[in-house]
């Protein structure tokens, strides 16, 4: 009788996990568990009336790297290549991304030339703050602040306004709690192994070996900065579904696990209410604080390591406009903290995915509220409405693009929990469970954005690392 292994969560890490077990030389029978009606997790997209798409997620995937042509490569094995929006390099969704400072809109210098110019809302030139970074002797402890690191190394300029930036636009996070070695990797071994951000970044850690196919070679030639699906990033889960339920894979909708307990010969039995199912080997793809829930006694040390990983909440507002215009054209802008504790950063979605308008097209801006302000309600016990929200959103394109007349169509979606939060001493945490599975030899490999990374193309690399141990072999790098 063959094995089984049982992955907990439909989002993309878990379809990815299963992706790479069903297409192994000697596939164990695969079930994955849901709890909810549909596959996906985070990447939702939404149709609306008049045809348009709207993303209550991710929106775009970036191609860059080994991890983004897998991605691709994945992309084409699911014959999804016809169906690809890219954004090319030459594109002002490629080329501009705005920082909102001072009540104005600010483009983020790019090449050698904006470099050595004033870039508002930097006083200085970004340049003399390469220099200095030059100077910076290495950092002697093993995880620092984003915050610390980038004061350290680039200024308080730098890290106030750009990097606090950057950790609400990718994290929903607060840069001064945000660990540099985990959130940001490459900056922190580019400073452990060259001593300098910028050598090391310039340097690089070496090529490693990459995928080929069509699309890839397309994405690097064209230097595509993202790409989405023409009916919305969620024809990616969609079609993985699809792909596996024709491979046997089982995919278990509508299905909350309530424990897992090992059995005296060492399988584990998933409680799922009424049922159960028996596995020799779990994928956990659901977030870490969830699965910290379902451990048995045993695994108590796990548990608290788990545990020990939070999570935030991020508000997505989508909005359409009838016959407004953009006073800028490109990605979308971030806001500090200090301008606005509520407002993340609003994406320009019309710019980067016009063919996703609708017909008649219609202006698509999404509002990403978090932070310090959306904690505050939470914790306040404060009525956390779509009203709210909306109101919210609407003053935050009024104010910071002049959008001020009232949207033709309008999606308000609360995430709970949504981004885990590599706080300072993150690698610890997961350093605490590594050993703990190795040291009990417990039959349970963990996916997902808890662990290295929240971007799609982590999760999905999340997976196929999963699943390459959970068939004993060592996933390629």
């Amino acid at each position: 009788m063959g094995r089984t292994v049982v992955v907990l969560g439909g989002g993309i890490s878990g379809l990815a996990a299963s992706y790479h077990l069903s297409r192994a030389p000697n596939p164990p029978k695969v079930v994955v568990v849901e709890s909810s009606q549909r596959v996906g997790g985070w990447i939702h997209s939404v149709r609306g009336p008049d045809g348009a798409i709207f993303e209550l997620g991710p929106r775009g995937i970036r191609p860059a790297g080994a991890l983004g042509a897998r991605t691709l490569l994945m992309v084409s094995e699911l014959g999804l290549d016809s169906e690809v929006l890219p954004v090319r390099g030459d594109h002002p969704a490629a080329q501009n991304r705005f920082l909102y400072v001072g009540g104005a809109l600010h483009v983020l210098p790019t090449g050698l030339r904006g470099l050595f110019r004033p870039s508002p809302p930097f006083t200085k030139p970004l340049f003399w703050a390469g220099l200095r970074e030059l100077t910076k002797p290495r950092g002697k402890e093993p995880d620092e602040t984003v915050h610390s690191f980038a004061q350290r190394r680039l200024g308080s300029e730098v890290a106030s306004i750009a990097m606090d930036s950057l950790c609400r636009g990718v994290f929903a996070g607060d840069s001064r709690e945000l660990s540099v070695r985990s959130c940001f990797p490459s900056l922190f071994q580019a400073e452990q192994t060259h001593r300098s951000v910028l050598l090391g970044l310039l340097l690089g850690a070496g090529q490693s070996p990459q995928p080929d196919s069509a699309l890839i070679r397309q994405a690097r030639a064209e230097r595509w900065s993202q790409w989405s699906l023409r009916g919305g990033l969620e024809m990616l889960p969609q079609a993985l579904a699809t792909h596996l339920t024709n491979r046997g894979v089982c995919i278990l909708r509508g299905q909350p696990v309530r424990g897992l307990s090992l059995q005296p010969e060492g399988r584990w039995k998933v409680s799922l209410g009424d049922s159960s199912l028996e596995a020799d080997h779990v994928i956990s793809a659901v977030p870490a604080s969830v699965l910290s829930q379902l451990l048995p006694a045993e695994a108590a040390l796990l548990a608290r390591a788990l545990c020990a990983i939070p999570a935030v909440s991020v508000a997505v507002v989508n909005l359409q406009y009838h016959g407004a215009s953009l006073p800028v054209q490109g990605f979308g802008h971030l806001v500090p903290s200090s301008e606005d504790p509520g407002v993340l950063g609003i994406v320009y979605d019309s710019v980067a995915f016009p063919e996703q308008d609708g017909s008649p097209p219609g202006l698509r801006v999404t509002v990403m509220l978090g932070g310090s302000w959306l904690q505050m309600q939470e914790a306040g016990g404060q009525g956390l409405s779509e009203q709210l929200f909306q109101q919210q959103a609407e003053n935050a394109v009024a104010t910071q693009l002049g959008l001020k007349e009232s949207p033709s169509h309008c999606l308000v979606h609360l995430h709970k929990n949504c981004i885990p939060q590599y706080t300072l001493g993150h690698w610890k945490k997961l350093e605490s469970a590594a050993q703990f599975l190795a040291a009990h030899r417990l039959p349970l490999t963990l996916a997902g954005a808890s662990y290295d990374g929240v971007a799609v193309n982590d999760c999905i690399e999340s997976g196929r690392q999963a699943a390459a141990r959970a068939l004993g072999t060592e996933p390629d790098r």
